[in-house]
């Protein structure tokens, strides 16, 4: 322990000898039973094009709940992140979905902690969906 005097005041300070990085890891689902009902439903191209925009759509909600969490716009973020619920349940992503409502629930208690928790794991559970579904379905351009 380090000791540092403050005016007449001394002031113990610990030392950390290490610092341990933690890396996070999301696991993320995808309801294949609604996509595989989607396919048959629309046939393999118009499924296809459904998806690619709804990845798309999806990319920029998550980038405009960010933008909402940086303006400190609770409103834009809830009803951001709402949309995102709605939209990630149609095509199977349901762990995307489960966080955005998670993070509409954090608004609405009104902390913003917990909301900026919450966002920074649904941006990570976004990107991996999206890397996901992207990969699984081979959206290439």
């Amino acid at each position: 322990m380090s000791t540092y005097a403050v005016g007449a005041l001394r002031i113990g300070v610990d030392v950390v000898d290490k610092i341990v990085t933690l890396e996070q890891k999301e696991t993320v689902r995808l309801d294949t039973d609604r996509l595989n009902g989607l396919y048959r439903q629309l046939g393999d191209k118009n499924a296809l094009d459904v998806l690619c925009r709804t990845v798309e759509e999806l990319a920029v909600r998550l980038s405009n709940c960010e933008r909402f969490w940086r303006q400190r716009d609770w409103a834009g973020l809830r009803k951001c992140a709402r949309s995102l619920v709605a939209i990630a349940e149609q095509i199977g992503m349901t762990a995307l979905a489960r966080v955005a409502g998670d993070v509409a629930q954090s608004v609405d208690a009104g902390d913003a902690v917990a909301t900026g928790a919450t966002l920074s794991r649904l941006i990570r559970v976004g990107e991996k969906s999206l890397t996901v579904i992207w990969d699984q379905q081979d959206l290439s351009l």
